[in-house]
């Protein structure tokens, strides 16, 4: 089978190297890990949060939506022959993004904005994956995910409004921009580089992180009119 040649199911990479399964299992792992926890420490208490009814409602939406990622990569794992009770935070240690200390309604909105614009980066390269059954639920999990930052934006846009509301979320940003840019890996990482030999993912862990960070300017500085802190360009 040439390295071009898509695997169309789990049995198929079965007969895969080893290096390759381990990779792919490792990024089932991190995505099922770190969407139960995101909804565990964002998304349902934010539920509290929210100000009006009509809020309530869609932070609901987006946390039901946030589980059944999890679910869906979980599943996948369990395919993989990755036992459930490993894809858990209280097994593996979720991503320092979720570190920050929710306390606000403008800083969810926020954390909606930005985090979820860097995971439609992460979907969107696993969307042209050579392992079929991850690309096809990265392409399920899109719409969602689009939604969810389409859901910062358009409650970050309200808040802004008022005088109050635009300086809460210029703290937020503030605050918790400058976590996003590990996000996406190490600028030299042996994982990337396997992901990029056998096409589980794209690009470079450095290209997505620039992408990321025009899109994040475009929106923050184009679109809502505030400023985005000033951050490396690479990780070590």
């Amino acid at each position: 089978m040439s390295n071009a040649d898509p695997i169309k199911t789990c049995h198929d990479l079965e007969r895969e190297p080893e290096e390759f399964q381990t990779a792919v299992r490792k990024l089932v792992v991190s995505h099922a890990v770190n969407e139960l926890y995101g909804a565990q420490v964002f998304d349902e208490p934010a539920i509290a949060l929210a100000p009006t009814p009509y809020a309530k409602w869609l932070t609901c939406r987006v946390a039901m939506e946030e589980y059944g990622h999890h679910v869906r990569f979980r599943e996948l794992g369990e395919e993989l022959g990755v036992p459930a009770a490993e894809m858990t935070p209280e097994h593996k240690q979720p991503l320092s993004i979720f570190e920050f200390p929710l306390e606000t309604w403008a800083q969810f909105c926020v954390i909606k904005l930005l985090a979820d614009l860097a995971e439609i980066l992460q979907v969107e390269d696993l969307a042209h994956c050579r392992f079929l059954p991850l690309r096809n639920l990265a392409r399920m999990t899109m719409p969602e995910e689009r939604f969810h930052a389409q859901f910062g934006k358009d409650f970050c846009t309200e808040l802004c409004q008022t005088e109050e509301g635009r300086l809460e979320v210029q703290a937020a940003i503030d605050h918790y921009f400058p976590m996003l840019p590990p996000f996406f890996g190490r600028s030299r990482s042996k994982n990337n580089e396997i992901y990029l030999k056998y096409q589980i993912k794209q690009r470079s862990n450095d290209e997505m992180r620039a992408d990321f960070m025009s899109r994040a300017r475009t929106v923050v500085e184009d679109e809502l009119g505030l400023k985005l802190p000033e951050v490396a360009a690479t990780v070590n």
